[in-house]
């Protein structure tokens, strides 16, 4: 059996499964799957239990799912086409990494392996997609970032660099890009409130440390420092921004 062989919702089971436990590398929970791919828990069952037949996965009853060293082949070789795809889009036809995903979604199940390495040559071999996430190679070797941390985890006073973000919610890539963060940005981490979850920081705009209020970025080109950047992130968004201490 080939990855060819098998459908596209197969293939994308695997991704999703691979995707989940890039994030959190725990077994990945029936319920979890349910959720990112939008249908109902009976529906992600009897996947489960297609792949599992396969060999592609491994799950105990009422546990959690990973994914077997076949099953891991073929989920890489999927990211590999995924990114790739989101990069050539954004660095070649100038879509927004707003935009990528879904239609990478479409395009990675009709591609050749001919054209994904040709892309790649094009590109000139990136090892990172627009939202920051490691592009395995064509060997199915995958570059070890695990230096980052999610912004919530970032401690207050921290100047940070943002590493990575979700590609899940398109609405807030938009919000994060009419704010001006994307990977690459500095922040500044606030001090937080007590009792709350939420993230509070400050955008830097020159590699620095200290950070003064020279180096902080206003919204406009008043100097009043009630105009300078802050933004309060809610516990979900800090959670799906990765990033890595600066200083």
């Amino acid at each position: 059996m080939t990855l060819e062989d098998l459908s596209a919702n197969s293939q994308d089971y695997l991704k999703m499964i691979w995707d989940l436990q890039e994030w959190d590398p725990r077994p990945v929970q029936p319920s979890a799957l349910a959720k990112k791919a939008n249908v109902k828990l009976s529906t992600v069952s009897g996947a489960i239990t297609r792949l599992t037949a396969a060999g592609l996965v491994e799950h105990e009853p009422y546990g959690g799912v990973v994914l077997s060293d076949l099953g891991r082949q073929y989920a890489v070789k999927m990211v590999r086409r995924h990114r790739l795809i989101e990069t050539f889009l954004v660095q070649t036809l100038g879509y927004g990494w707003d935009e990528v995903h879904d239609e990478a979604e479409r395009l990675e199940h009709a591609v050749s392996d001919d054209l994904v390495e040709r892309v790649d040559v094009l590109l000139d071999h990136p090892d990172r997609d627009p939202h920051g996430d490691s592009i395995p190679l064509a060997d199915g070797c995958l570059p070890l970032r695990d230096d980052s941390i999610p912004l919530s985890e970032a401690p207050d006073g921290a100047l940070v660099k943002v590493e990575r973000v979700s590609d899940e919610d398109s609405e807030m890539l938009r919000y994060l890009q009419s704010e001006r963060v994307s990977v690459g940005t500095r922040l500044l981490v606030c001090s937080q409130s007590p009792y709350s979850e939420a993230v509070s920081v400050r955008l830097v705009k020159e590699f620095s440390w200290p950070v003064d209020e020279s180096s902080l970025i206003n919204k406009s080109s008043t100097t009043s420092s009630d105009m300078q950047t802050s933004l309060i992130f809610g516990p979900v968004v800090a959670s799906r921004i990765r990033v890595c201490i600066v200083q």
